[in-house]
């Protein structure tokens, strides 16, 4: 566009200004030069010093952080000389804040305090799990496994330090390496290679530990296993997608599904079997620290198409089959629950089992019976392993659940789990027209589910979504991670293995992000204004519910990149942003990444704390332009280890 203060080549309307002195001049053109950020000559000497200093330092910050990663210092694979070089000052030409955000357009507290720097904790927590820690848990009664269920410090108790990397730690093996292969200086825990030797969990050899595949109820491999299962259920076909392995061990299960195509969100508590789920995160597999206990999953209803128990130590028959109507929950319509291990099988393997036939017996009655009250079909049972097929819809069988004396549960509990207790009842599906309807809709094969409109919002279940607006979602998040890209080109070239979404909403970013390279954790945080976990599922996407006041249930550094989009403005006035972040480095591992999406004023006190955690940062604007009010941190963790000398 022509410039409205020039006419026929010459200047009208303002005066060009005149300098007082040469130099005055010069320094006029060299700051609208500096790095593509150009702006005008102001009347204020001060204001434009301060702005040529804040300029300058930039540069050498990242230049000097280019020069930092190269050297080698920072082990790993110098990600962050990389995102450096992707970043300079030259590239970002619209990275212009101040231009349009200047001071006096943020509240007044925004620069008013300076953050101290975080220093490192004692190297004794570089497996803290804040919410499943072990003198805490032993306080708590054992019935229905209380004890190893969440118990969070009080706000006195909370760690206000860096949780350290063991020494000698190093950048985990790429996948598909990672399932094999673990770093013993990563997880230096040897306990599970003398405990579960025969069984070929993990075998420890030389510096590293070697994970052959094998299962307490299939020591001879995953894949031979995953073969018998595939005989009876489509694991192949794309309609077994989401998978929730129960009392996962390491994992190996889930780690082999992948093959298949198939996500599984593995638990197990943490106890005895020591780190097993640190394991499992280790080898770039879904899992968490969890357990079966007095209180409901933390996912909504019928979301996994198969639910698993190796020999998971679980009692589906005790407690009114409370445990069994939780898995019936949170299965789809059709979905499939296999058992392999004690009872089943028990007249071949009781002896080996130490227990009498009697014993076993009654057990497998009553899982049975509570099966058949569920209105599961048995649809096999050979070597141990036994696969029931849950109801389409609740018209299948009306008369036994409407007989059975066991209450229905509330229709509105399906999504309402947080700290929920678990209960005795039925999970009411919703109402269908025939027998032959899949209740909440028929969901296509992945990946054709992955962005087809999801049943849920075609239904109308999900207030505030239709399929225009999930539409619209997906082109924004197209568009958002395209624009990250040009900042951090390595987001989906498996550099980052293992993500976190902090604030999913319809799981359009991990849909972007699609590949047998990684996997997404989808958060959907419990304070959101609308549940959207089941339509992230409904994509073929897994993820689960939490509160952000609270730390998550897995082992420090288990992520390889975390985002946050609109996380902090969420808990602005419900959690101190300083708490936000310590467990985002907690969960992050040294030289992992971080996107921050949010308001300006939120940006910028967030910058503030990550620099003082040991963070490098680089602050962008949205890809609408720097006018946008909304704008993007990105940060790269630092690499530093337990009494390390780096500060």
């Amino acid at each position: 566009m022509d410039d409205p203060t020039e006419k026929g080549g010459k200047r009208v309307g303002k005066k060009r200004r005149s300098f007082t002195t040469p130099e005055e001049e010069a320094l006029h053109e060299t700051n609208r030069g500096c790095c593509g950020m150009a702006r005008s000559f102001t009347e204020s000497k001060t204001r434009t010093a301060v702005f040529v200093l804040l300029v300058f330092g930039l540069c050498s910050f990242f230049y000097l952080l280019g020069v930092w990663q190269i050297s080698g210092f920072g082990r790993g694979d110098n990600i962050a000389a990389v995102v450096n070089e992707q970043t300079k000052c030259m590239k970002l030409p619209n990275l212009n804040f101040e231009s349009h955000h200047s001071a006096s357009d943020l509240p007044n507290d925004t620069f008013s305090s300076e953050v101290k720097k975080f220093e490192p904790c004692d190297a004794e927590y570089t497996d803290y799990t804040p919410c499943e820690e072990q003198k805490r848990a032993m306080t708590f009664p054992r019935d229905h496994m209380i004890y190893r269920e969440r118990h969070c410090p009080p706000e006195k108790e909370k760690l206000h330090c860096l949780i350290p990397a063991p020494k000698g730690y190093v950048a985990p093996f790429p996948w598909p390496k990672s399932r094999d292969y673990v770093s013993y200086a990563n997880v230096p825990h040897k306990s599970l290679t003398v405990e579960k030797a025969i069984q070929n969990w993990v075998h420890y050899e030389g510096n590293v530990f070697r994970f052959p595949g094998g299962g307490t109820q299939f020591p001879q491999g995953a894949d031979k296993y995953i073969d018998q299962l595939a005989s009876v259920i489509p694991i192949t076909e794309g309609k077994v997608r989401t998978a929730l392995d129960t009392g996962c061990g390491v994992a190996s299960l889930g780690a082999y599904l992948l093959k298949k195509n198939v996500l599984t969100m593995s638990f197990a508590p943490k106890d005895n079997h020591e780190s097993q789920v640190q394991f499992a995160l280790e080898r770039g597999v879904p899992a968490y620290i969890g357990v079966l206990g007095s209180m409901k999953l933390s996912f909504p209803s019928r979301v996994f198409d198969m639910a698993h128990c190796s020999r998971c130590l679980i009692p589906w028959s005790e407690s009114n089959g409370m445990y069994m109507m939780e898995v019936d929950r949170v299965l789809r319509p059709g979905g499939y629950w296999v058992l392999s291990g004690p009872p089943i099988g028990w007249k071949m393997f009781y002896k080996g089992w130490k227990r009498t036939k009697d014993d076993l017996r009654s057990e497998q009655r009553k899982i049975e019976q509570f099966a058949e009250l569920l209105c599961w079909e048995k649809i096999s049972e050979k070597d141990g392993i036994a696969i029931w097929r849950k109801r389409l819809n609740d018209k299948s069988c009306p008369r036994k659940q409407d007989n059975s004396g066991v209450a229905k549960c509330e229709l509105t509990s399906g999504n309402d789990v947080w700290y929920k207790k678990m209960e005795a009842c039925i999970t009411p599906l919703p109402e269908v027209k025939s027998v032959s309807e899949v209740a909440g809709g028929q969901l296509e094969p992945f990946p054709q589910r992955l962005n087809t409109v999801p049943p849920r919002i075609a239904h109308g279940f999900v207030p505030g979504f239709s399929a225009q607006t999930y539409e619209e979602d997906n082109k924004l998040w197209q568009k958002h991670v395209n624009a990250y890209k040009k900042t951090n080109g390595l987001l989906d070239t498996g550099r980052y293995r293992n993500i976190m979404d902090m604030n999913a909403g319809l799981g359009s970013f991990a849909a972007v992000l699609e590949s047998p390279k990684l996997w997404v954790m989808n958060v959907v945080p419990t304070i959101a204004d609308t549940s959207t976990l089941g339509v992230i599922y409904e994509r073929g996407l897994i993820g689960m519910y939490h509160d952000w006041c609270e730390g998550f249930s897995t082992y420090p550094r288990t992520y390889d990149l975390v985002h946050a989009n609109g996380v902090f403005s969420l808990y602005e006035n419900k959690s101190n942003f300083e708490d936000i972040l310590l467990e985002m480095d907690r969960i992050l591992r040294p030289e992992g990444a971080v996107i921050i999406r949010d308001k300006v004023d939120v940006i910028v006190k967030v910058e503030k704390i990550a620099k003082a955690m040991r963070w490098n940062t680089i602050l962008a604007d949205h890809e609408g332009g720097p006018r946008v009010p909304e704008k993007i941190l990105f940060a790269v963790k630092q690499y530093w280890v337990a009494d390390s000398k780096s500060r």
